[in-house]
């Protein structure tokens, strides 16, 4: 048997494998369940009908099925759709702005600690007697010592795409997208690594392993560093485009963005790629803040804890939060309205950045001091937050789109003058619509 094979070899790539298949099938779900619960928010019902049946009467008992076979049936229908290229377009960059999206999208998720470590029995290779030696794993794809740091470079990279592809297009609305997704990436990207910087300060160490080690003993970072998380979540949103952020694809401006021209397969790995973002940025998200794979008072979840059946737990725990992270993203999407641009943009320059300079400095003090528990990061983060309502109202406000006055309407009515703002049409005033159209009052 040759050396460098070795049981963390086999256990990195076997965790490859499993994890790019629970993405590929969990994104196509994690449409599915954006839809339930976009219908459970607006009162409707949502995908019902598809199942697994495939109108075989054999098979109809799986009809319906919640809507479950409607991921598949969306697939189905994008491999059969005329893949269409329109005229004068860059054909090359055309085709290559898809691949170029969703590639770093499937490969942030490596250096993720699913599972922590496990001991690896003795790996016999079967019609053979070659045996690989066994002993303690890292679960995970790689378990490299700058494991942040790729994880934070390679997530940079989905930009790129965008751009190209809203470029290749010769679309004005989709060149528009393109850029304003590079000057959305470009401004987030620094309360992101700012955000990062506080918390790697603490835990001293970019490698995932350690920092899951660090929260397990020291307690999670979102408890010590709440503004810090909510900051990197926004950040981490207007990085995948994902609502209140999703400008370079806002449908009301710009059709569809940087994905205007584009159709079938090629149109799907522009979803594929934004929900795979999503994923990776939760699964980020959780191992900063969240404390991994970790739950307290649970021995089975401790780093100590290596058996197989550890590591199943551990896997479930970690997958389960990623979940619950990704359906709180959707749930933002349907509740906040999209910002304006101008909004976006003035939000990151004059809001969120100086906010996070003014954590990491904070941060610094408080490890030069040695004040690295629970109740002083808390208070240094509640003193950010009043230093940040104390400076809002010294900014130079904006006054793009300022309401102007019309005197004489009903919100600016004429002096003296008595304005009903409540409707008084009798339909208007009717919220039983199975019971026709008798007034309320």
């Amino acid at each position: 048997m040759p050396s460098w094979i070795t049981a963390q070899l086999v256990v990195s790539v076997a965790t490859i494998v499993i994890m790019v298949h629970v993405m590929l099938i969990g994104v196509a779900y994690f449409v599915q369940l954006e839809r339930k619960l976009s219908a459970y928010i607006q009162d409707r019902i949502g995908p019902n009908r598809v199942g697994f049946d495939f109108g075989l009467p054999a098979l109809s008992f799986l009809k319906g099925c919640l809507g479950f076979g409607q991921p598949l049936a969306d697939g189905v229908k994008f491999m059969l759709k005329e893949d269409y290229t329109p005229r004068r377009v860059d054909k090359v960059l055309f085709t290559l702005a898809p691949i170029l999206v969703v590639a770093p999208a499937l490969m942030g998720f490596v250096v993720i600690p699913w599972g922590g470590l496990w001991e690896c029995p003795d790996i016999h290779i079967p019609f053979t007697e070659w045996v690989i030696p066994g002993g303690l794993v890292h679960v995970a794809g790689a378990s490299v010592n700058i494991g942040i740091v790729y994880l934070l470079a390679v997530a940079a990279l989905g930009v790129y795409g965008v751009t190209l592809g809203g470029w290749a297009s010769n679309n004005k609305f989709s060149f528009l997208g393109g850029l304003r997704a590079t000057a959305q990436m470009i401004s987030y990207e620094i309360p992101l690594g700012l955000c990062l910087l506080a918390v790697l300060l603490v835990y001293g160490n970019v490698r995932p392993d350690a920092i899951v080690e660090h929260q397990q003993a020291h307690g999670w970072m979102i408890l010590s560093q709440p503004l810090t998380a909510a900051i990197f979540l926004i950040a981490a949103l207007a990085e995948a485009n994902r609502a209140p952020f999703d400008n370079a694809e806002a449908e009301q401006e710009l059709v569809g963005g940087y994905h205007t021209e584009y159709s079938s397969m090629r149109f799907a790995l522009f979803f594929l790629a934004e929900y795979s973002h999503l994923f990776t940025s939760s699964a980020f998200f959780v191992l900063l803040f969240l404390g991994g794979y970790h739950l307290p008072f649970i021995g089975a979840l401790s780093p100590e804890a290596t058996g197989f059946g550890a590591v199943l737990l551990k896997v479930f725990v970690y997958f389960s939060k990623v979940v619950l992270m990704v359906a709180f993203s959707m749930l933002v999407r349907w509740s906040i309205p999209r910002l304006r641009y101008d909004q976006v943009m003035m939000m990151a320059w004059q809001g969120v950045i100086p906010i996070s300079l003014a954590i990491v400095v904070v941060v610094s003090v408080l490890v030069y001091l040695g004040q690295t528990g629970l109740v002083p990061m808390l208070l240094g983060n509640v003193a950010v937050v009043g230093l940040a309502y104390a400076a809002g109202p010294l900014l130079r406000q904006s006054t793009v789109n300022r309401q102007v006055p019309m005197f004489g309407s009903r919100f600016v009515p004429v002096r003296g003058a008595r304005v009903k703002h409540s409707p008084t049409e009798p339909m208007a005033l009717e919220d039983r619509p199975v019971q026709s159209s008798m007034p309320t009052s």
